[in-house]
């Protein structure tokens, strides 16, 4: 067990180790006056693809191990959200960079631009990681082979509708993700993200992460594999294990996912897709990898439902975290307090993908996701990407505009999704019922120990 585990940590490790010298030749070197015998600059975009992109696969790995040694000692759900947010930190790197332009730049044409494009990248990262992320790993949870195995995977009658049975210990998740869900309807109201909603969203996030902390920890799983190995170790060996892969693991994915995404940029334009596009799409793919990896690691390890929970976990921290923060970043850069302001078009970007949040959720509130219900969420999702891009290249026409386009498919989504919520209103209040049981319960045991603190 020890010696493959070694082995499977070593060549992750190893996957890596051309980016770390990568990026110190290019980095540390010339802060310390010495030439470096290659840089990220001298490199054309297909090496720097290459690269950064083994790197993204190896750190994705070492984050996986890493989440799945920690639920020995945290609660699951908190160690998830940690994997989370490491997994999508590049994400929020990219956005604030923009909203930073945006602040610098205020007031001219390139600060509008800069705006938009933070907007645009966040859009594009959330739309993504349900229209791909949720739909394709229920669909490869459902259809690869062994999944007659997997203890969430339902075989069930009729056409298409073999299903993926999602853990209801993530009514936590779907409630705080349906609250936030319900404000970025509001959003655009505004004319910009302002402080109301860094106020609102970030702390949804803050009161979820209270909760899942006074949470217990779970009966130990058995583990297999690196986890099992490093699960092993004495706890405070375990620990640090633990901490140096997420450090390494996240200080990899934060280094190399802009430049990973720069490079694909860089080949897309070259080949003729606008540049607009491709922050919205690619740069927005490229960074939300990561995550993926590990879900499909867990998926295929028959952990499927840590591997959902892992994508439900992503969903919430970008559809709060990385929307509240955009404006701090903006003000900061501003010198001030200042909305960040976006245009109509950016408006009806975010309305789009809160209706493709509100619908997603109508899907999970019975705690199942079936082939069918997958398929309809990424059908959708990329018809309207196609759609828009057709319409933007002029390769058809259609009866409305590219602005009027994601209001029809906003609509689309709000309809099936209300449709959804009615027909399953029962199992809405199951789930409202849970959550507000296991927020009393989590203040509660917290109450009970202050006050046991103090008598003792």
């Amino acid at each position: 067990m020890s010696n493959s585990s070694l082995r499977a940590l070593g060549l992750a490790v190893a996957l890596t180790i051309p980016w770390v010298v990568l990026w110190l030749c290019s980095e540390l070197l010339p802060m310390l006056g010495l030439h470096a015998p290659v840089t990220l600059h001298e490199l054309g975009p297909s090496a720097v693809v290459a690269v950064s992109g083994l790197a993204v696969l190896g750190g994705a790995f070492l984050l996986a191990w890493a989440a799945e040694t920690a639920e020995k000692d945290v609660p699951r759900a908190f160690a998830i959200a940690v994997l989370a947010i490491l997994a999508v930190a590049p994400e929020y790197a990219v956005d604030a960079l923009y909203a930073w332009n945006a602040g610098i730049y205020e007031g001219t044409q390139r600060g509008i631009e800069a705006g938009n494009l933070a907007v645009a990248n966040m859009t594009g990262a959330n739309r993504i990681l349900i229209g791909i992320g949720w739909a394709g790993i229920a669909l490869f949870t459902v259809l690869r082979a062994g999944a007659a195995s997997d203890p969430a995977v339902q075989s069930r009658s009729g056409w298409l509708r073999d299903s993926i049975s999602i853990d209801t210990d993530i009514s936590l998740d779907v409630v705080f993700l349906f609250g936030a869900t319900v404000w970025a309807f509001f959003v655009p109201f505004n004319g910009g993200i302002d402080a109301l909603d860094m106020l609102i969203l970030v702390g949804i996030y803050v009161i979820y992460i209270l909760v899942v902390l006074r949470g217990d920890v779970e009966s130990e799983e058995a583990h297999v594999g690196v986890p099992a190995y490093l699960q092993s170790f004495p706890k405070p060996k375990r620990i640090g294990a633990v901490i140096t892969l997420f450090v390494y693991a996240g200080a990899l994915i934060f280094t190399a996912v802009e430049p990973f995404a720069h490079g694909l940029e860089t080949i897309g334009t070259g080949i003729g897709v606008p540049s607009f596009f491709m922050i919205q799409w690619i740069a927005p793919l490229a960074s939300e990898s990561p995550e993926l990896i590990v879900v499909l690691y867990l998926v295929n390890k028959a952990r499927s439902t840590a591997g959902f929970n892992a994508l439900i976990s992503s969903k919430l921290n970008q559809w709060t975290l990385l929307i509240g923060t955009l404006v701090v970043v903006h003000s900061l850069a501003l010198g001030e307090y200042g909305v960040l302001a976006f245009d109509a078009k950016q408006a009806a970007e975010i309305w789009l993908t809160a209706a493709q949040s509100y619908f997603a959720l109508a899907i999970l509130i019975n705690f199942q996701i079936s082939i069918r219900e997958a398929i309809g969420l990424l059908v959708l999702f990329v018809s309207q990407v196609v759609l828009e891009y057709a319409l933007i290249q002029n390769l058809i026409a259609l009866p409305v505009n590219s602005h009027d386009l994601l209001l029809v498919f906003t609509g689309i989504y709000l309809v099936i999704g209300t449709v959804l919520l009615v027909m399953r209103r029962h199992a809405f209040v199951e789930l409202l019922q849970r959550t507000t049981a296991t927020v009393t319960a989590a203040f509660s045991l917290q109450s009970e120990t202050a006050v046991a603190a103090e008598e003792r």
